[in-house]
C-alpha cells in the first residue's frame, strides 16, 4: 500500500525530473495566441484515445452537463473502459475542485485538510490527474500508452507548441506535462462558474423563496450543516476541505465486491479505510473529505461509495443515524462524527433544506 509519504516523493521525482528535462515555467510556456496550456487540458481531458482500449476519457467520470460527476447513475461507482470492472468508489466531481488545498495538516484545527480524490492521496490536482490514466480499474493505460496516443493525435503539435517541439521524446517528462495541462483547464472558469442562484441571491440580482430561505436557516442553524460545509466565504465553496467518518455502510450494491481476486483481494470483506488508509493511522480510518455542495442535486449518487441515491437519504441518515434502530451499522464504526445522527429535523424542514441546495446548482436563469 502506498502511504503519502511515498506518494509525495513520487511526485517530487517526478517534478525533479520534469526540471531537469526541460527547465520551463508553466505559466511562460504559451508561445501561441492560438494555442494555451488550458486550450490543450481541454483537448486532453475530452480525449477518448488515451485509453486502453480506446473509449474512456476524463469526460466519462466528470462530464460538464453531469456537474462533472459521472452520467452514469445506473451504478453507485463509475465503471472502467473494461466492461465489468469498477473502481470501488462514487467518482467526486471535479466542479470547483481547483479550489481544494493541497493536503495538508491544520494545526489549528488539528486535523488534515485538503487534497485530491476522496482520502486525500493526491496532494495536488497535478497529483491527481496523474492516476485515472493508469488505474487498471479506470483507464487502464500506461504511461507509455498514454504519451503514444498523444503523439499521434490532431493536438500533437499543439503540445509541443506549449512544452516545446522534444517534449514528447521523453514519457516520463511528458507524462507529468499531461497533468499539467489538464489542471490547468480544471482552473478556468469552465469548472469554477459561480452562476447559481445562490450566487444570485448573494450577488444582489434575486431573492430566494420562502421555502428556499427556511432551508438556508436551517442549513446555518438547526442542521449545522455549515460547520463543515462553510458558506462564510464571498464566494462558498460549501466545504472546509476536512475529514469525517459519517459512520456511513458499506454498500451491499457495490459492484466493486464482485471483481477478481487479482482486482480485489479482500471480495465482499473489503473495508473502506479512507484517509486511514493512505496515511496508515488507525485514527483517520473511515475518514473520508468533505465534498462540495455546489451542483450537488445534479451528482447523485452520494458518499464515498454511492450508498445513497437521493440527497432526500442522505439527510434522512443524518438525521436519523444514531436512532433509527433498523440502520446499518458503519463500514468503519470507529473515529465516527458525533455531530450528526439525531437531528431532530421534521419531514417539513428537510424538504426545505434540499429547496436550499437546489439553489446550488450551476447555470441558473430566472
Amino acid at each position: 500500500m502506498f502511504t503519502l509519504r511515498n506518494i509525495r516523493f513520487i511526485v517530487l521525482a517526478s517534478s525533479v525530473l520534469l526540471v531537469a528535462c526541460e527547465q520551463t515555467d508553466v505559466e511562460t510556456l504559451n508561445n501561441s495566441e492560438d494555442v494555451s496550456l488550458e486550450s490543450l487540458g481541454e483537448k486532453i481531458y475530452f480525449d477518448t484515445n488515451l485509453s486502453s482500449p480506446a473509449g474512456q476519457s476524463c469526460a466519462s467520470c466528470h462530464l460538464p452537463e453531469a456537474g462533472f460527476a459521472d452520467p452514469d447513475d445506473h451504478f453507485p461507482v463509475s465503471e472502467g473502459v473494461i466492461s465489468g470492472r469498477f473502481g470501488n468508489r462514487n467518482a467526486p466531481t471535479a466542479s470547483y475542485a481547483a479550489l481544494i488545498p493541497e493536503f495538508n495538516f491544520n494545526a489549528d484545527t488539528n486535523q488534515f485538510e485538503g487534497g485530491q480524490f476522496w482520502d486525500g492521496r493526491a496532494s495536488t490536482l497535478e497529483d491527481q490527474a496523474q492516476g485515472p490514466f493508469v488505474n487498471v480499474l479506470e483507464m487502464n493505460n500506461t504511461q507509455q500508452g498514454v504519451i503514444d496516443s498523444i503523439r499521434k493525435s490532431d493536438y500533437a503539435e499543439d503540445f509541443k507548441t506549449v512544452f516545446g517541439e522534444n517534449s514528447l521524446d521523453d514519457v516520463a517528462t511528458a507524462y507529468v506535462q499531461v497533468s499539467q495541462a489538464i489542471a490547468a483547464f480544471e482552473r478556468t472558469s469552465l469548472f469554477l462558474p459561480f452562476t447559481s442562484k445562490f450566487d444570485a441571491v448573494r450577488n444582489g440580482d434575486d431573492v430566494f423563496t420562502i421555502a428556499e430561505q427556511r432551508g438556508m436557516n436551517i442549513f446555518n442553524g438547526k442542521a449545522r450543516c455549515n460547520v463543515c460545509h462553510s458558506i462564510q466565504d464571498e464566494q462558498p465553496v460549501f466545504t472546509n476541505f476536512s475529514y469525517h467518518n459519517l459512520g456511513v455502510q458499506a454498500n451491499p450494491d457495490n459492484p466493486f465486491y464482485n471483481l477478481d481476486s487479482s482486482l480485489n483481494p479482500d471480495g465482499t470483506s473489503f473495508v473502506d479505510l479512507g484517509l486511514g488508509g493512505v496515511l496508515n493511522d488507525t485514527n483517520e480510518n473511515g475518514k473520508f473529505r468533505v465534498p462540495t455542495l455546489r451542483n450537488i442535486t445534479d451528482t447523485a449518487p452520494y458518499m464515498h461509495n454511492g450508498v445513497f441515491n437521493t440527497l432526500r437519504e442522505v439527510l434522512d441518515f443524518y438525521n436519523t443515524r444514531d436512532i433509527n434502530p433498523l440502520q446499518p451499522a458503519a463500514e468503519v464504526s470507529a473515529n465516527k462524527n458525533n455531530r450528526i445522527g439525531n437531528l431532530g429535523l421534521t419531514d417539513d424542514e428537510i424538504e426545505d433544506l434540499i429547496a436550499f441546495l437546489e439553489t446550488l446548482s450551476d447555470g441558473y436563469m430566472r
